[in-house]
């Protein structure tokens, strides 16, 4: 599918005067959440609003303008309106790129966040977008710990107290890396802060994707690709869903396919709410992980690849 650009305000004079002939009863069909910051910069809020465009040129538009317009409440701030400029925003299949300009890098962690989960929540209700992805002036955005930041979905965001969506938390995360030789997984336990609109599942595989910390680099491997990109995790029913982009078929460390894949399934396995684990490619699991193993597959945690050793 041909990228379409569609810039801002684009179709601002068409909704203005669409918006002169409402009738002002509301249409719950058209009702979609706008997320603004509060005033503190310590969470957002959300505003109900009714659309009046019709497809995904028109709600985009109109989104965008109204996320770049002051609350009506004036204790909460427009997430366009945080001292950077939006510069283009284009829809390609079921993804959304927003380019801001380079002033973006000059937020804070905590305000950088609040607006990246308020552009995301919104914008991922314009018809057919399931991800967003914010670049800057062209170039790949990170977050405050260095780390890449891609393809976004609403339910990396999550709700805390109220519908306010708060900043940062510490968790201890038990991590399984390769032996030496990567035929056998070893546990380590890696704490740190993080930021609660990423949720504990997605954070697992990124620090997986990341490789083991300094601290233990000279006794575990890593296993996963670096070059993968998560394209989304959720949990259903106990079940992780990670789903990742090609890259991820590429071993480029020498382990078995057993390590790769417990790798993740173990790590994620830790977690309370996670009893297996549905691994993706691009969204398909009919596919043969280096030929011998079935991604098909609803995983479980394999003990028997758990090894030790002295450190």
């Amino acid at each position: 599918m041909s990228k379409k650009r569609y810039y801002i305000l684009l179709l601002i004079g068409m909704l203005l005067a669409a918006a002169c002939g409402s009738s002002g009863r509301t249409d719950r069909s058209r009702v979609r959440e706008v997320y603004y910051i509060n005033n503190s910069e310590t969470g957002v809020e959300m505003h109900e609003y009714e659309m009046l465009a019709e497809g995904a040129e028109g709600q985009l538009a109109e989104l965008l303008e109204q996320l770049g317009t002051m609350p009506p409440k004036l204790e909460y701030k427009a997430p366009l309106q945080m001292g950077f400029t939006l510069l283009s925003a284009y829809i390609d299949g079921e993804k959304l790129y927003l380019d801001v300009s380079e002033d973006y890098r000059s937020l804070s962690a905590t305000t950088e966040i609040l607006v990246r989960a308020a552009l995301v929540r919104t914008m991922s209700q314009v018809e057919g977008i399931k991800y967003v992805a914010i670049t800057v002036e062209g170039g790949q955005l990170h977050d405050s710990l260095g780390n890449i930041v891609g393809l976004m979905s609403a339910e990396q965001f999550i709700d805390n107290a109220g519908n306010e969506i708060n900043a940062y938390d510490k968790v201890r995360l038990r991590l399984y890396f390769a032996n030496e030789d990567g035929t056998a997984l070893v546990a380590t336990n890696r704490t740190m802060a993080y930021n609660t609109n990423i949720s504990l599942e997605r954070l697992v595989v990124e620090q997986l994707l990341s490789g083991p910390g300094a601290d233990v680099a000279d006794v575990v491997y890593p296993v996963i690709n670096p070059n993968t990109k998560i394209v989304s995790v959720s949990v259903r029913d106990g079940i992780c869903y990670v789903n990742f982009d090609e890259n991820f078929l590429n071993q480029t460390y020498n382990v078995s396919s057993e390590v790769a894949i417990y790798s993740i399934v173990n790590s994620l396995g830790e977690l309370t709410n996670v009893n297996r684990v549905q691994i993706s490619v691009n969204g398909e699991t009919d596919i043969m992980y280096r030929e011998s193993i079935s991604l098909s597959t609803v995983f479980e945690r394999n003990l028997d690849l758990i090894t030790t050793v002295e450190q």
